[in-house]
This record gives structure tokens, sequence and C-alpha cells, in this order.
């Protein structure tokens, strides 16, 4: 990789887009934008970026993510999810630069008993994993050498993620009722940021990255189990005095618009090629968690 490597990153100011920030190497050259910055549903305006910036690099960390709102919110999801994806993949093969797009485990219904490889059946249960799944569509038809990453469940110490929500809600509560039958793997955004940093450092070979990957947490746990985790290794730290009981639930018990899947561990097999290990989030857990406990915005 040459010594100069330019880099476009959309969605800086997301979970994935700011730990991206955080360990870029210093001497790459980055343009960080969000929608405000550069709207990627409008082509035109992507267009003229990549031309002005002429980045090696694409890495779209941009989305619509209220799962529920998506329901009733399903066109802006896809112009986010599909059309935008599809404009940034088109800009990237015309003008010569890698590009890394992020996916999800909503692309798949849920009902497997086994972790989910990149080749196994699609079928999305919700407007949200639908757009998520044309977006993907739309990413390879557009530009085939794309890198495609599926993650899952992802939490940091930035933006809003089930963890701070944990950690909000037992400050108050001595009791929280938490869905016990939906499987999945938490995943840290900076080892997702990380496993993205090191597909753009392998060299050019025969067989370079390119196609669908999938990336997430290296134990299967449910909402509930990581609960318990969350509260437990908060405690450990000495900074959250006050752990409140968790109590089962199932998922008929807290109905939501959009329906999430029972089960979507994603197997890590293909990217481990590329020395890279599934997303330690134990240890990512006890790392932001003193973070967290600073009284302070800046995390927000």
């Amino acid at each position: 990789m040459q010594a100069s490597f330019k880099v476009l990153l959309t969605g800086a100011r997301g979970q994935l887009g700011r730990c991206l920030q955080d360990i870029f190497p210093k001497q790459w050259d980055i343009l960080a934008v969000d929608m405000a910055d550069l709207d990627i549903t409008e082509a035109a305006a992507i267009n003229a970026c990549v031309s002005g910036f002429k980045p090696d690099a694409i890495i779209n960390a941009a989305a619509y993510t209220a799962v529920d709102k998506a329901q009733s919110e399903s066109d802006l999801c896809y112009a986010v999810n599909v059309t935008g994806v599809r404009n940034l993949s088109c800009a990237a093969k015309k003008h010569n630069a890698k590009f890394i797009h992020i996916s999800t485990d909503y692309v798949f219904d849920g009902n497997s008993a086994i972790p989910y490889a990149e080749d196994m059946q699609t079928d999305p249960q919700c407007v949200y994993g639908k757009t998520k799944l044309e977006g993907e569509i739309a990413c390879m038809d557009a530009n085939p050498a794309s890198i495609i990453i599926r993650t899952a469940w992802v939490f940091s110490e930035y933006g809003h993620n089930f963890v701070k929500t944990m950690l909000n809600l037992g400050k108050t509560r001595d009791d929280i009722s938490i869905v016990s039958d939906q499987i999945g793997c938490p995943t840290y955004a900076g080892d997702i940021a990380a496993a993205i940093i090191k597909l753009l450092q392998v060299q050019e070979s025969e067989n370079p990255p390119q196609g669908i990957y999938h990336f997430c947490g290296d134990q299967i746990v449910s909402w509930y189990e990581f609960a318990q985790a969350i509260f437990e290794l908060a405690r450990l730290t000495g900074d959250y005095p006050h752990t409140p009981h968790c109590h089962k639930i199932a998922t008929l018990q807290y109905p939501t618009p959009a329906k999430r899947p029972a089960y979507s561990g994603l197997d890590c097999t293909k990217i481990s090629k590329y020395k890279i290990e599934p997303s330690n989030w134990h240890r990512a857990l006890t790392l932001i968690l003193p973070i967290l406990a600073k009284p302070c915005s800046e995390n927000e």
C-alpha cells in the first residue's frame, strides 16, 4: 500500500465511523463526512466529492438503522440503504477506488440453528432488513469487486446502543425485563473498524478480498445474557454501584413494529483467512465501561 492512502468515510458520526477515525493510520488522508456534509442519496453530489478528493478507498458506514421506524419510513430507509449504496458503489468503480460497505444480520430470517455462513439463504423479515439486502445486491451489481461486511448487535462508547441503554436503565431501576429468546453476537464497533483497516491493508494479490464477509462477536448470547454480562462487568469496575435484577421475557411480551431475527449468529470463518478474529466483546466491554462512567457528553 502506498505511503499516502486516501479514504472517503461516510457515516462519520455513527458508532463505526467514530471508531474508525480513532484508529485510522496516521499517514492516511481521511475525508470523514456525514449526511449533513454529503447526501449519499444524491449521485451527483457523490460523484463531485469523489472526483475532487480522489480516494483510494470508500468506506460506507452510513445507514438508516432505526429498525422500527423503518416500517413507516420505508421510502427514506430505501433511499439511504439502497440508492445511497448504489451511488457510492458506482462512484468507487468509476474512480477505481476500493469500496467497503457495512451490512447486517437482519438479511436472514432468524430460523437457523447454526451460525449463518455468507452463502446461506437470505430472507429478511422487516423493512430495514429488506433494504439492507437490496443494498447488498445493488452494491455487487454495480461493483463486483466491492467488500460487504455483515455484522450484528453493534455497541461502542459512542452513539446509542444496547450497552448504554442498559447502563442508563440500571441507574434508576431495581428490576429490568429483557428478551431472552433472541440470540446473536454482540460486536464492538472498534473491532469492526480494525477489521476494515486490516482488509484495506491486505497487499494486492491474485486473490484480494472481495464479496461478502461476516464479522461479529466471538460468543453467541441472548439479549438477557448480554445484559447480565454488562451489569456484572460494570459492577466489577466499581463505577456502577447499583446492579438491577434482570428478568427474562419472551419476544411476544415485548412487541415491536419490526420483526427481529430470533437467531442471528454469524459464521466468521471466511474472513479469518486474513488473520481477522471475531470481536472479543467481553474485553471490549471492560475497556469502554470506565469511559462510559465519566460524566461527560463526548461519547453521546
